[in-house]
């Protein structure tokens, strides 16, 4: 992700075949990260201010009702280049007012992102999507992580999920043949994240704290490695981008359930489990099983979506909560390390606390497993994941296991008032 206007600074790096991680970092309004293969350094900021959330405005806590079909099957098991703790599931996307559709599998689901992300090869070629236009030409976005990037068109769609629609909103078209040539500057931000090899998926779901991956910022500005006016001869130069055509989280465009998402995960054991399955469940606090049933609210930053821990005598301003990182991600040089992984001889517990900006605190406990003895079992889910960050504290998909962690989006209504939140 980036943490600094609102993508991802993704935090994952491969540090060996087995030990590659799905994957972000950071969760924030201006930094999501989403994604897949990369590696477990913690993302650069960007440099660019961050964009302020912007779409719906609401403070109060009335929440509309809804019985609509509001669960979505997730599921970690085998993913590419032997990538553990890839949470993913399935995504159907249709030619806008259309029955023309397409399920796609192996999407990875990321609370630390905004926006549907898709491999232009995993769409079927009887599925056209039009073009999300820019000037005389048409939109490139070029989705920076910490580990890479990925470049192409932005067209708009209908997804659908479970018994939800967002009609017609704009995602992007990982490799589109339409927009073949990758901006100098987004070419320059690191490896590409192109094929499913690279991106250890077909695409990317980002169900983050916001609405719009970049946000005013973009608005206003054109920032280096976001959004691109491209020509017919796929000549490509930064541009700013209108909200509406931003590529948007698909929850917030739900007719109903669309302020938030809850992931439900089983607990598993410290040696970990071969698969994993749980739910996506759309909405907070507008269906009986989305409630917040006691559960600790930590309200989010509004600009960067980060929230504030303390772990081992260290404080991490820049924490967030993203079931897009494989591992947890912090830096402790008393624990024994092994590339870009922690490997204590033995597990180790650990505690934290998560601080939010009204300063309601969170007390949770951690393990830390041996990456060397994890990654050679035949499992795929691990509970005590743990790599290096710079700086940063990524609580991964390992804090997601045994949980319900809630997902709150910026200025959308809630039982405990407007996101952006995150509560467990």
């Amino acid at each position: 992700m980036k943490p600094s206007p609102r993508l991802y600074a993704m935090l994952l790096v491969c540090a060996a075949l087995a030990g590659c991680g799905g994957g972000s970092s950071g969760s924030t309004a201006a930094s999501s990260q989403a994604g897949a293969a990369s590696s477990p350094s913690a993302a650069s900021p960007s440099g660019a201010s961050a964009p302020s959330a912007g779409d719906v405005s609401s403070t109060g806590t009335s929440v509309p009702q809804s019985t609509t079909a509001n669960v979505q099957p997730i599921a970690v098991s085998t993913a590419p280049g032997l990538t553990r703790n890839m949470l993913t599931t399935s995504v159907t996307v249709c030619q806008p007012g259309t029955s023309n559709c397409a399920t796609i599998d192996n999407i990875q689901v990321d609370t630390g992102s905004h926006g549907l992300r898709i491999l232009a090869s995993a769409l079927p070629a009887s599925l056209s999507l039009a073009a999300v236009s820019s000037g005389s030409g048409v939109t490139g976005e070029c989705a920076v992580f910490g580990g890479g990037y990925a470049w192409g068109a932005v067209r708009n769609a209908d997804v659908r999920m479970a018994g939800q629609l967002a009609a017609s909103i704009p995602i992007q078209l990982i490799a589109d043949p339409m927009l073949p040539s990758v901006p100098t500057d987004c070419a320059g931000s690191g490896p590409s994240m192109l094929t499913v090899a690279t991106l250890r998926a077909n695409g990317i779901l980002g169900v983050g704290l916001f609405a719009a991956d970049c946000g005013s910022g973009c608005v206003n500005t054109a920032l280096p490695r976001w959004y691109y006016s491209c020509d017919a001869s796929g000549a490509c130069l930064a541009s700013t981008q209108a909200l509406a055509q931003q590529v948007t989280n698909p929850v917030s465009r739900f007719a109903l359930d669309n302020n938030g998402v809850v992931i439900d995960l089983p607990a598993i054991a410290d040696a970990g489990a071969a698969s994993v399955s749980g739910s996506l469940i759309f909405g907070i606090g507008t269906q009986a099983n989305n409630t917040l049933s006691g559960a600790s609210v930590v309200k989010a930053n509004t600009q960067t979506g980060y929230v504030v821990t303390n772990s081992a005598g260290q404080t991490y301003a820049q924490s967030y909560v993203d079931s897009g990182s494989n591992a947890l991600f912090f830096n402790n040089s008393q624990l024994p390390q092994c590339g870009y992984w922690y490997c204590p001889s033995s597990t180790q517990t650990a505690s934290a606390s998560i601080v939010g900006t009204d300063g309601a605190t969170n007390t949770v406990s951690f393990a830390i497993g041996n990456s060397r003895t994890l990654f050679a079992s035949s499992n795929n889910a691990f509970n005590n994941l743990a790599g290096i960050a710079s700086n940063g504290f990524g609580w991964g998909l390992p804090f997601f296991f045994g949980r319900r962690v809630y997902t709150a989006i910026a200025s959308r209504a809630t039982s405990a008032g407007p996101g952006p939140y995150y509560a467990f």
